[in-house]
């Protein structure tokens, strides 16, 4: 059982997983802790009952950032957060399962639960400029990404997941 509050933990280049992640945040409640990739440590990890993972697709794969997360933190928390929930929130120009596969591939390892359906947003960005702009995500997704951060939040308080 999960006794630790929700983790959410992001990198955004142009906005929308930054606003995704926020109002996941905003709905999870204070309870909730907000982590840029790049701020986020393994302690950080362990003392989280469950967590959001929210990052771009770069090029059919995670960002970077996320990716240099996973490869500090992997193995100082390997086997020591086992079963604990986890969800994604992929933003995408047109696709991003290179990204949601690469991110379920290593909760796999860590032997982690996924507790929600896949979710990614896509901003249908194709061409340089449009990819490289600044996003804002609309109501319906940040209302979505409120809901979702509220019931993972809720999940791990209740010790459902």
């Amino acid at each position: 059982m999960s006794t630790g509050p929700l983790l959410i933990i992001w990198h955004s280049r142009t906005g929308t997983s930054e606003q995704l992640a926020a109002a996941a945040c905003e709905g999870a409640g204070e309870g909730a802790r907000l982590l840029r990739a790049c701020d986020t440590a393994p302690d950080d990890l362990l003392a989280a009952g469950g967590y959001l993972f929210c990052c771009p697709e770069n090029l059919a794969s995670m960002s970077g950032e996320m990716k240099e997360m996973f490869d500090r933190c992997y193995y100082p928390v390997l086997g020591r957060i086992e079963g604990r929930p986890y969800a994604t929130v992929i933003a995408a120009g047109s696709d991003g399962e290179g990204a949601q596969r690469q991110i379920d591939r290593i909760a796999t390892g860590w032997r982690l639960k996924r507790v929600t359906d896949l979710w990614i947003v896509k901003t249908d960005a194709q061409e340089p400029e449009e990819i490289l702009a600044p996003k804002t995500v609309s109501d319906s997704e940040r209302a979505r990404a409120a809901e979702l951060g509220a019931a993972l939040a809720e999940g791990i308080a209740q010790g459902i997941f």
